[in-house]
């Protein structure tokens, strides 16, 4: 039977002690996201994208004015990037690829040769020094021609998404091997929630539906993409990256317990049931709730779509790993929301939040089994934390905004990082990232 591998993508972790060394081959490194720290936001044809747009118009909408206008400088200092990696002793570094940097437009029609210029040469340094390139395909940077005509909610982006796929594969495939379709789809749709998310299109319980649904049709037709045309010559493997947290009950009561599975159906579940459980499809709950307050609501059709018996198919099965994000664990309690429709109000349940730890990852590689094969700690260095701007600081290396340089700077976490990485073994003395 079919069964996925997993890659664990850990956030602002604590540690500690252990003496167990991860597995050989356990892939270690950081993560970083095109907008977060590329900048060069209209240089050499690249297009305007949602956070871009939604930024430029509306600056009151993020923090003390940043936007990702030059972030970090990485499209010049690349280079600084890759030493600052192998600094670390990195297996891998996973990084996104902006889609509009690519295809301006969108759109195949024009394709920006310097664009592909820069990743060949971004995946060309790793490469020369020993680090594997992991690729983002898309990090929620949407061209911002493409959310003219609705974005995500529009169902032809599948189609949109195939094409700008097929590009990456026949440019970059024959050296990158580890292909991830979506970061976070859960994130990337709350932009057709919420007025302060890219692209801003407040449609809560609707939309946030209708572009979760062009997704997942989207990341099942690339998957059959490669799989078809690309595996063969190149060889790589294709997932998609999902931000699950744990739930946990707030209580013991019996109304907490069903409702922190229900929770975690809506949230986890509503990525991972179409692509990851034998049945396919959204979870049951969910396709029963939701139905059931949109018919309440007088609707003459439910807020979340239907999948064709095709489209499930093709979307059951549609990974050969599963890239796990993971921040904290939710406590869960049984609630009625007010606001109405939203995500939030067909699960019925709000969450309460605490974090998690490395060695627990560890523990269950080592100790239960599970087929973990590899973490990427985010963040290389600090980045725009989209709308909290330049406040949050997860990176291994302090970056100065205030310097037209960008200066990179090594924490204390980073000298820990890199014995972790180099030994595979978290250190017997505790310690915590800064």
């Amino acid at each position: 039977m079919w069964a996925p591998t997993l890659i664990a993508a850990l956030v602002t972790l604590g540690y500690t002690r252990a003496s167990d060394k991860f597995p050989d081959g356990f892939l270690m490194g950081c993560g970083t996201a095109s907008y977060q720290v590329e900048g060069a936001w209209n240089e050499d044809g690249k297009g305007e994208n949602i956070w871009d747009h939604m930024f430029h118009e509306h600056p009151e909408y993020g923090t003390n004015g940043d936007n990702g206008d030059v972030a970090c400088d990485s499209y010049h200092k690349y280079k600084e990037d890759v030493q600052m990696l192998k600094a670390l002793n990195v297996d891998v570094y996973r990084f996104s690829i902006s889609w509009p940097r690519i295809l301006p437009t969108g759109d195949v029609d024009i394709i920006n040769q310097p664009g592909i210029d820069y990743y060949n040469n971004l995946i060309n340094e790793l490469l020369d020094n020993g680090i594997q390139p992991m690729v983002t395909m898309y990090h929620w940077d949407l061209p911002q021609a493409l959310q003219y005509i609705g974005g995500w909610t529009n169902g032809l982006m599948a189609d949109y998404f195939v094409e700008y796929a097929r590009v990456l594969f026949e440019n970059f495939g024959d050296r990158v091997k580890w292909w991830i379709t979506f970061n976070e789809p859960a994130m990337v749709v709350q932009g057709y929630a919420s007025k302060y998310r890219a692209p801003s299109q407040p449609s809560p319980g609707v939309g946030d539906y209708l572009a979760a649904h062009t997704l997942l049709r989207a990341h099942g037709r690339v998957y059959r993409l490669y799989h078809q045309q690309y595996r063969a010559a190149q060889n790589g493997s294709v997932g998609i990256s999902l931000d699950v947290q744990g739930s946990a009950p707030l209580t013991n009561s019996t109304e907490d317990v069903v409702a922190a599975d229900r929770y975690q159906q809506f949230e986890a579940g509503h990525f991972a049931h179409p692509i990851f459980s034998q049945e396919g499809d959204y979870p049951a709950v969910m396709r029963q709730r939701v139905d059931a307050n949109s018919k309440r609501e007088g609707r003459p059709r439910s807020r979340l779509p239907t999948f064709t018996q095709e489209e499930v198919k093709y979307i059951r099965g549609s990974a050969d790993f599963f890239g796990l994000n993971h921040y904290w664990t939710d406590f869960v309690t049984d609630e009625v929301n007010v606001t109405s429709p939203s995500k939030a109000d067909d699960t019925g349940a709000t969450a309460v939040r605490n974090g998690e730890y490395l060695t627990e990852l560890q523990q269950a590689v080592n100790i239960d089994k599970v087929p973990v094969i590899g973490y990427i700690a985010w963040s290389l260095m600090d980045n725009l934390e989209w709308t909290e701007g330049f406040t949050r600081k997860f990176g291994l290396y302090e970056v100065d905004f205030k310097s037209p340089n960008r200066t990179r700077t090594a924490k204390d976490s980073a000298a820990f990082m890199a014995k972790i990485f180099l030994s595979k073994k978290i250190p017997e003395d505790d310690g915590c990232l800064s």
